[in-house]
Parts: C-alpha cells; sequence; structure tokens
C-alpha cells in the first residue's frame, strides 16, 4: 500500500503540492491527471527519491516511510518510474 500524507514539496522556495492526501492500496490503479503544471511530474519525481525539493509530510509504502530511503532502496522496494516510450540505448 502506498500512503502519501499531507504532503507539501517546494523547490526554491515555490509551493508545487500543497497537502496531499492519497492511499492506493495494493492490486488497485489510479490515474493522475490535471493540466500542464499541476504537479503530477513533481509527485511522481517526489515519491520515487529526486533529489533538490523540500518535503514537509509523509510518504509510506507498506507502511515504512520512503522519504530516507535513496532511489536506488526505493527501487528494490518496488517503487521507480517506466516511461511510454523507453530510450533505446544501441548495443544494450
Amino acid at each position: 500500500m502506498l500512503e502519501i500524507k499531507n504532503l507539501h514539496v517546494s523547490i526554491d522556495n515555490k509551493k508545487i503540492l500543497k497537502g496531499i492526501n492519497l492511499t492506493i492500496i495494493s492490486g488497485e490503479l489510479h490515474a493522475i491527471m490535471g493540466r500542464n503544471g499541476s504537479g503530477k511530474s513533481t509527485l511522481s519525481h517526489v515519491i520515487v527519491g529526486k533529489e533538490g525539493y523540500e518535503i514537509e509530510g509523509e510518504i509510506l509504502f507498506n507502511g515504512e516511510s520512503l522519504l530516507g530511503k535513496s532511489p536506488e532502496e526505493r527501487a528494490l522496494a518496488g517503487i521507480f518510474m517506466s516511461f511510454q516510450y523507453p530510450v533505446v540505448i544501441p548495443g544494450v
């Protein structure tokens, strides 16, 4: 289960997310939709651990906080981003 509680995110003192709450139970499918600039990518980046954001609130995965974990630790736990059009690297 992924739980986001009262998540506030800013970058360079600019508030991007203001008090997001979300619970996704294992097996459920959710879509995050919104206009350009509404914070969808920021939410994804914060969940997977991209650096450079000022974060307040909680992000829990199966009851354990993700905020102290590196992106690699999050990926090993099953939290990562996948892109619709993957980058093809020749020879790999």
